[in-house]
């Protein structure tokens, strides 16, 4: 018969050990980290749960397999493993600005639902001190539900973060289609400007031809008509 801590260690250690080899293209280095600290954070949270059940069951006499006990026990070792687990996960994903730190909580949670999904169906086969070759068939139960959960989950949230890559993808290009769109448009006004100020400096220069020539022509006018008589008559003279 297989025991309790051996079905939850082949089920832990497959589910993160698969999510591992997901997550750290996501995670970069830091998915490295990710089964050390959370196979880590899986036995202190043992320990501690083992410190607060076994003297309930020793000095409460609680029977870990009828009810209520049974719910109770769970319980409290799932608020203590949720705790740890969540917080381990939580301290490598805040390293991390495409995954979310939800993603935390949730896989703590389907994690721990898994397992006591698989713990009630294979009840009849679990005991306390059990023989891990004798139970080979629930080993197998255990290493696929922690197979399929590892990369159901993993698996989700390389989707999710390949959705946000592609959003802040598309988001910087925007922002490069936009601002070329601005930085042509603030090119077309400079050209504009300047031609209009270039067509305003052609036009004062051909006005002021223009005065100039017609104050030439006034004044040949003007000599003319102060000299030209006397010229008439000096002609008239010679003759």
């Amino acid at each position: 018969m297989l025991d309790y801590l051996t079905a939850g260690i082949a089920f832990w250690m497959t589910l993160f050990g698969v999510q591992e080899s997901l997550l750290e293209f996501r995670l970069g280095y830091l998915g490295r980290y990710w089964f050390i600290a959370i196979s880590a954070s899986l036995f202190i949270s043992f320990f501690l749960s083992a410190l607060v059940i076994v003297p309930l069951i020793i000095n409460l006499t609680i029977n870990p397999f009828t009810f209520p006990g049974n719910v109770i026990l769970s319980g409290i070792a799932a608020v203590i493993f949720s705790l740890i687990l969540t917080l381990a996960q939580w301290l490598i994903l805040r390293q991390s600005e495409m995954t979310p730190r939800v993603f935390a909580l949730i896989n703590t949670v389907i994690g721990i639902l898994v397992y006591f999904l698989l713990v009630w169906l294979n009840e009849g086969s679990l005991e306390w001190s059990g023989n891990f070759i004798q139970g080979w068939k629930t080993v197998i139960i255990f290493l696929a539900g922690g197979a399929i959960n590892g990369a159901a989950t993993g698996k989700a949230l390389d989707l999710y973060c390949k959705r946000v890559e592609r959003r802040l993808i598309q988001l910087e290009r925007d922002r490069i289609v936009r601002e070329t769109r601005d930085r042509e448009r603030i090119e077309r006004e400079v050209l504009s400007r300047k031609k209009l100020e270039a067509e305003k400096l052609e036009g004062e220069a051909l006005e002021r031809k223009m005065i100039e020539r017609e104050m030439t022509l006034a004044e040949e006018k003007k000599w003319y008509e102060e000299h030209g008589n006397d010229d008439y008559e000096d002609e008239d003279d010679e003759e």
